[in-house]
């Protein structure tokens, strides 16, 4: 899967559980900074999606055999 994909698939799909979360769970009272508006609840959602689906940097396999 290409990465410009897999990433905005998981800023997708982190927005939805974002409002998901927002919806089913929030916070009743509205003192609560992240779950007391659907604007921020998808955003942060948004975030977390975006950075489970970055790419890591890999070791070489020349930097992993040096460090055995």
């Amino acid at each position: 899967m290409d990465t410009k994909l897999k990433i905005a698939l998981g800023a997708v799909v982190g927005g939805g559980l974002g409002y998901a979360y927002y919806y089913y769970i929030g916070c009743a009272s509205g003192t609560c900074a992240i779950t007391s508006s659907p604007y921020i609840s998808v955003l942060y959602g948004t975030a977390l999606g975006v950075l489970f689906n970055f790419p890591s940097k890999k070791k070489s396999k020349d930097k992993a055999e040096e460090e055995k």
